[in-house]
């Protein structure tokens, strides 16, 4: 199997999780920079360099913002950013996302608005601050989506999503991942450890 075909992209076969402080640089990074022109012109409202994408991933692995990546194959496809109040103007924590064309019309915007609202009141904050291109349609749409009053000014189109309005159910659940997660984690270490233990069992009894 080539590797092309190991990393195509699987619809239905994804999942959403947080990633680790560690994960955020190269992953975020290379999801960024995997952005067709106009999906990277939505996102950043204009077209941005590589070297610009690189320097952004690496300021968001380490000022505090909080990743959540939908994920095929290991390969990150969609980001909602929760970057932390200190970082703007007006005190309040801002949101962006990104989602690659190759999974778009999946609902992934979706599920990414709801995990990372879940995650914003599991801080504690009541607002968060949105800001789109004019041009991006879809992103508009989706915040309008989860209550976000949009104004139109200089080119772009901010607003503010109340972030008491996200279920209780959704917390619940971002528990419930977390859990997941970490036993994920466990249980890919103890693999990792017998597979050690197997090898060098292995080379003892030919030896």
């Amino acid at each position: 199997m080539s590797d092309e075909t190991m990393h195509r992209p699987r619809p239905g076969f994804g999942y959403v999780r947080t990633l680790s402080q560690q994960e955020e640089l190269p992953l975020l990074r290379d999801h960024l920079l995997r952005l067709d022109f106009d999906s990277r012109h939505d996102r950043f409202n204009g077209f941005m360099e590589d070297e610009f994408i690189e320097r952004y991933a690496a300021r968001c692995a380490g000022d505090g913002t909080i990743i959540v990546a939908y994920m095929e194959n290991g390969i990150v496809r969609g980001a909602a950013e929760l970057h932390p109040p200190e970082q703007s103007e007006d005190g309040l924590p801002e949101i962006a996302f990104s989602v690659e064309a190759c999974v778009r019309r999946q609902g992934v915007g979706s599920i990414l608005f709801r995990r990372l609202l879940s995650e914003a009141r599991w801080k504690g904050y009541r607002r968060l601050r949105v800001t789109t291109g004019a041009s991006n349609e879809a992103m508009r749409a989706l915040a309008t989506k989860f209550g976000a009053h949009l104004v139109f000014r200089h080119g772009e189109s901010t607003g503010t999503i109340d972030v008491s309005q996200t279920p209780q159910g959704d917390l619940a659940r971002l528990a419930i991942d977390g859990a997941l997660d970490a036993a994920r984690a466990v249980i890919n270490f103890n693999r990792a450890c017998w597979k050690l233990f197997a090898r060098m069992y292995g080379r003892g009894r030919t030896a």
